[in-house]
């Protein structure tokens, strides 16, 4: 018996909040799960910084991970076998690329990424491919499966059902995800029937489809996506804490560039700030690690890092108001020399931000992003894209909605100090407000 066909004496399980039981009897998905990278996974959390908002919002992409993996499995071993369209020897390479598809996540995921300018996909291709223990488990299946993994994950593998199977605009990630997040921060938004569109899930040669009997519940995962995006992920009093977690790298950044010296050197951070980091260094990065420096830039001597450090760590968020890039943009040019003439930087404690989602799309061929849609099997076995058969989702399809936000931390305007200045600050505050 070869290593890709390989079971465990025993199946493992793994208990679970959203699927009840996660298991596993394929040693290689064994192993892996047993890697440090793997491993790492549990200090990274999937919400980043929610957990400020929804106190409950403490799980990690560890556990994401194997939810995903978990319902990839249902799919290869009870819903697509003994179909058509499926080859069961793209079995292993669904279930591997399941599993790792979220590997190359930093600590606090998208503010991490924004600063040092990262894509956690790529890190996932890296890990996979590079001098790791995940590489030495996939490569003991056979020399070109590391790569094979990693197409996937690049959403270039031969096989596009594979691909659809972890990203699509239905796919396991979002089907975890919408439901564990949910789980996790107590909202009902995020739950649909997902055991409903397994039973209905059809493989074709290039993509699943879902039966027309099926249509509601898929109507039902897109409008919870849609709420989850608004009500969970896009919340402004998380991405306030985001906003204070970017300047606080940032200034650390350009203090180090401007020759600062730190009272505690820059270990996990140097080569970083110097763009020379290796990928054991990314991997050494986790959110303890960096929750261990912000309490110790607390007691920096510069009092814009001490101070955001100290915001971050002890949740003193920045207040906000909506804000509208184009009608305001002159007020906030405005807004910025007043808070310059207040002693107070714009750059770190006045803070534009946006957050965009696009709930569904049709098929738009040649343009840029563009997204496979959703299409329902018929009863005649024609192939029709969701939104020509439901008005829901017709209605919501393309429509991308942004929500702006100007962020400022409300109380350092409210102190004695230049008060005829602070004054005309809280008005143009209250202008917007209105």
């Amino acid at each position: 018996m070869g290593y890709a066909t390989q079971k465990m004496a025993e199946e493992k399980v793994f208990k679970d909040p959203v699927h009840r039981y996660i298991h596993v009897r394929d040693q290689v998905i064994w192993d892996l799960v047993n890697t440090r990278e793997f491993q790492r996974l549990r200090r990274i959390k999937q919400l980043g910084t929610s957990y400020t908002v929804f106190h409950g919002a403490e799980h990690s992409r560890f556990n994401h991970s194997l939810g995903v993996y978990e319902i990839v499995r249902r799919i290869c071993d009870d819903v697509f076998p003994g179909r058509d369209a499926w080859n069961e020897g793209e079995r292993l390479v669904s279930l591997c690329a399941a599993l790792l598809h979220d590997l190359g996540h930093g600590p606090f995921s998208h503010a991490f990424e924004k600063v040092f300018n990262v894509d956690h996909e790529d890190f996932t291709r890296r890990i996979l491919l590079g001098d790791t223990e995940v590489n030495a488990v996939l490569a003991r299946v056979s020399s070109g499966f590391p790569q094979d993994v990693a197409d996937v994950i690049a959403k270039t593998y031969r096989n596009k059902l594979v691909v659809s199977l972890i990203s699509s605009q239905i796919d396991a990630d979002r089907m975890d995800y919408l439901q564990r997040d949910a789980y996790y921060t107590g909202v009902s938004y995020g739950h649909f029937d997902m055991e409903r569109i397994l039973r209905v899930m059809r493989p074709l040669e290039d993509q699943v489809v879902i039966k027309l009997s099926g249509m509601h519940a898929v109507e039902d995962y897109i409008m919870s996506r849609y709420q989850m995006y608004w009500q969970v992920y896009f919340h402004p009093v998380a991405r306030s804490a985001e906003v204070i977690l970017r300047k606080i790298l940032q200034r650390a950044k350009e203090l180090d560039a401007n020759g600062y010296e730190f009272k505690q050197p820059l270990r996990h951070f140097q080569s970083f700030f110097d763009r020379t980091f290796t990928l054991k260094e990314y991997l050494a990065l986790d959110e303890s690690i960096l929750m261990t420096y912000f309490q110790l830039w607390m007691e920096e001597d510069d009092p814009i890092l001490s101070d955001l450090s100290d915001r971050f760590v002890n949740r003193r968020l920045f207040q906000y108001i909506e804000f509208d890039p184009g009608k305001d943009f002159r007020k906030l040019a405005e807004l910025a020399v007043l808070f310059t003439k207040a002693g107070i930087d714009p750059e770190y404690y006045l803070v534009d931000d946006s957050s965009s989602d696009l709930p569904y799309d049709f098929y738009r061929p040649g343009e840029e992003g563009e997204r496979l849609p959703i299409h329902l099997l018929m009863p005649n076995n024609e192939i029709k894209e969701l939104s020509r058969s439901s008005q829901i989702v017709d209605a919501i399809s393309g429509k991308r909605r942004t929500d702006y936000k100007l962020y400022f931390p409300e109380e350092l305007l409210t102190d004695g100090k230049k008060k005829a200045v602070k004054q005309q600050i809280r008005d143009m505050i209250r202008e917007g407000e209105r």
